[in-house]
């Protein structure tokens, strides 16, 4: 299964907690999340296209960084 790593724009636990739920929502994933760096590395067969639409759902700015 790829990694890829994506920017999301955090500042909080909350930010955190709306990132966990777009992803659990969206299902057939496993990721973490690198608050302090504004991280978040998902493990998933779903197109980048869908992981970066679904991430933006959070209302965060966000970009793809690349495979991991």
């Amino acid at each position: 299964m790829p990694k890829h790593e994506f920017f999301v724009d955090m500042t909080c636990e909350g930010c955190l907690n709306a990132v966990t739920r777009v992803l659990n929502k969206l299902g057939g994933v496993q990721f973490e999340v690198d608050l302090p760096n504004k991280k978040v590395s998902i493990d998933s067969n779903h197109s980048v296209d869908t992981l970066l639409d679904t991430l933006k759902k959070t209302g965060k700015n966000t970009s793809y960084l690349g495979e991991k």
